[in-house]
């Protein structure tokens, strides 16, 4: 069996921490359990000193995802477990996610039902951006930012350069994956209400996803960002220069430069796809 590290990143989730690490201990005892202090001010480091796990701390808090990348990278495990300290996720479900891995999965993500969402409006937030995330690297995204993750630690170092510092991770490597060819499976699981009040602040946080969804995807598959940009140029170029023809009989600079629009942007996205190419065959 390949060992297991369990990375939890933590930030003033005393509380919760008290009430997941003695489960974790409880079901997976030879699991390596690090848990990150992203500046923490509570009693993080009592908590895991009493219960005997790894603690790194931050001086300061750097985001979620920098508390992610410093566990990957002190952690000693072949399989990484990622999960928030909040309690929103069941210790018992790790063993199904590391079952569901077996199976020949490269990542394993804990997939939240309706009513495990915080509220209404990031229900359909999330919908939205698992929408827009399966259409982008073309396969089916059942949870783009779940925090419950089991992944192989070798390919998932293969992306730490790419994850951002914020609460966006998860949307990052699930799209890293997919665009990669690695396996992803999703595992049904029903998240509880967090202990304590959530640091996810759903403008700026929203917003950010929506852009590193479209850095990703033009990491990976430019042109499913520029055809229809070019498609949507080109199309409007022509209903434009239908409506001159006919009622002037003229074709003008408008449907001119739209139309060279339409080119350029087409033209730019095969040479973004070329280089995503070479990407690929360098690795």
């Amino acid at each position: 069996m390949p060992t297991v590290s369990i990375v939890i990143p933590a930030k003033n989730e005393a509380k919760g921490l008290e009430q997941i690490l003695p489960k974790i201990r409880a079901l997976l005892r030879d699991a390596e359990i690090v848990v990150v202090s992203d500046g923490s001010m509570d009693d993080t480091a009592g908590v895991c000193s009493k219960h005997g796990v790894r603690l790194h701390r931050h001086p300061y808090s750097m985001g979620n995802g920098a508390a992610v990348k410093t566990g990957a990278r002190i952690a000693q495990g072949e399989v990484l477990i990622f999960m928030d300290a909040d309690g929103q996720h069941d210790p018992a479900d790790l063993a199904r996610l590391l079952a569901k891995l077996d199976e020949g999965y490269d990542m394993v993500v804990g997939a939240r039902n309706s009513s495990s969402q915080a509220s209404l409006s990031r229900s359909w937030a999330n919908r939205l951006y698992n929408w827009l995330a399966s259409w982008m690297v073309g396969q089916r995204v059942a949870d783009l930012t779940s925090g419950l993750r089991a992944v192989r630690a070798a390919k998932f170092h293969e992306f730490l350069h790419l994850l951002p510092n914020g609460f966006s991770y998860p949307t990052t490597i699930t799209m890293a994956f997919f665009r990669a060819g690695y396996a992803v499976g999703y595992l049904p699981i029903v998240a509880a209400t967090r202990i304590g009040k959530s640091h996810i602040r759903p403008l700026r946080d929203g917003v950010r996803f929506f852009l590193i969804i479209f850095r990703i995807g033009v990491l990976y598959s430019p042109l499913k960002l520029f055809l229809p940009i070019s498609a949507a140029s080109f199309l409007l170029g022509m209903s434009y220069y239908s409506y001159t023809f006919i009622a002037f009989g003229r074709f003008t600079n408008m449907s001119a430069l739209l139309f060279s629009t339409s080119i350029l942007i087409f033209l730019m996205g095969l040479v973004a796809e070329q280089i995503t190419m070479l990407m690929y065959q360098k690795r």
